[in-house]
């Protein structure tokens, strides 16, 4: 099969890396692509979110099957455009895609289908806004309620901040159309995971969990990011919170999705907080994580194409996926000023020697070739990917990888996985 990848991420540098080992795959493109990917696909300089474009280029390479990688096109309909076409896509309709495209829309959800979730209410005036955080008090949380790359997501402590971080997205257009309604929700106690599930419209075919760190600092201090690391298995995320997960929050949410005519066919990422009670929904992504997939793909031993082909098709009930039982981390390399401005054009020195220590892959988010020179060219640039018995291992060998990687203007957290290194299962 001819393969299209959407993107030029993290994430689509690690599906890349997965579907070019596939025997399905007799030839692979990448656009717009990075200098990472051009290492295993052709990559041609179409803009991801080019709805027209990316279909035309489709139709010329005469593309047998396209895998959608970031959510602002699949929020936007891409995958409409490539079904209209004719073609064979991965990845949501625009209407399934509101899962993730409007906050409010999952509420919804979850409210209609008794989906585990926070309390919130959603906003668009200033001053009831204003009044509601002060009646509910801090810790609270002020979510976008569209797309904003990550970085839509106040976790405010204090009602002044909760304040300031409403009237920045309603009044000061921080966020632009993707905040000009807001979610404010309970702030929720307990530890994070994100959990992926495989949707034919029907059927679902249960991934494996992980955990990322979503500040930019050590500690998790500073600003919400896009994710500086991340690493899988978690303990927090075992069988049993698998099998909870997939029963109250996942297969619910598909049927739904089927009743309403809406049918979700692609890849669910399921953001859960789990406390004693159990998980709950933090939030619905309708594409793959960035960086969790980057973890994913080192531990899974199946072909991740003929299931990524099964969801377009219906077919997920005739699959199963097989998974490494050692621990995969990466460690996010940025350029210093991210999440907020940053230069770039800066070159990265010894990638190859870095990519040769044991157990290491080196995934590329934001960089473009110049000549034999790799430079920076966005905030996420680098992923650092090791796969070891332990995570103290896979921890100890993707920082060694990364202290060999000469890069002055850049930036990473050195606590990756601090809540499960030494931790006893």
């Amino acid at each position: 099969m001819r393969i299209l990848v959407v993107g030029g991420g993290g994430r689509e540098h690690a599906l890349c890396w997965a579907i070019s080992a596939s025997p399905l795959c007799t030839k692979l493109f990448c656009a717009p692509g990075n200098a990472g990917i051009a290492q295993v696909a052709e990559c041609i300089d179409v803009g991801a979110e080019d709805i027209p474009g990316q279909v035309a280029l489709a139709q010329r390479l005469n593309i047998d099957f396209v895998v959608i990688g970031p959510d602002a096109p699949l929020v936007a309909g891409m995958a409409d455009g490539f079904a209209a076409a004719g073609l064979k896509v991965f990845g949501p309709s625009k209407a399934a895609a509101r899962l993730e495209g409007s906050k409010s829309f999952t509420k919804a959800i979850c409210k209609e289908n008794n989906i585990p979730t926070s309390a919130s209410e959603n906003f668009t005036d200033v001053a009831k806004a204003e009044a509601y955080i002060r009646s509910q008090g801090a810790p609270i949380v002020v979510k976008a309620d569209g797309l904003a790359a990550g970085k839509g997501v106040i976790v405010a402590e204090t009602v002044d901040q909760a304040i300031e971080a409403v009237r920045d997205m309603l009044s000061g257009n921080r966020f632009g159309a993707a905040g000009a309604s807001v979610v404010i929700e309970e702030f929720m106690q307990g530890e994070e995971a994100s959990f992926f599930a495989l949707c034919d419209g029907k059927h679902v075919l249960p991934m494996v969990g992980a955990q990322d760190h979503k500040r930019a600092f050590d500690g998790d201090k500073g600003p919400n990011t896009g994710g500086m690391g991340a690493y899988s298995p978690t303990p927090i995320f075992d069988a049993a919170m698998q099998k909870r997960t997939m029963d109250e929050i996942v297969l619910p949410t598909v049927r739904a999705m089927a009743k309403a005519g809406t049918p979700f066919k692609g890849v669910l990422y399921v953001g859960v907080m789990i406390d004693s009670k159990g998980p709950r929904l933090v939030e619905f992504n309708c594409r793959f994580g960035d960086p969790e997939t980057q973890v994913l793909v080192m531990r899974l031993k199946s072909d991740l194409l003929p299931a990524l082909i099964a969801c377009a098709d219906g077919g997920l009930n005739h699959l199963d996926l097989r998974w490494s039982e050692q621990v995969a981390l990466t460690v996010i390399l940025a350029t210093k000023g991210y999440p907020d401005s940053y230069p770039r054009g800066s070159e990265i020195r010894g990638l190859d020697k870095a990519a040769k220590v044991e157990g290491v892959e080196i995934f590329h988010a934001g960089t473009k070739a110049d000549g034999s020179r790799i430079l920076a060219n966005g905030g996420r640039v680098l992923n650092v990917t090791a796969m070891a018995p332990t995570v103290e291992e896979a921890r100890a060998q993707a920082y060694k990888a990364v202290d060999l990687i000469d890069w002055p203007e850049g930036f990473c957290r050195r606590d990756i996985a601090w809540r499960a290194v030494g931790r006893k299962p």
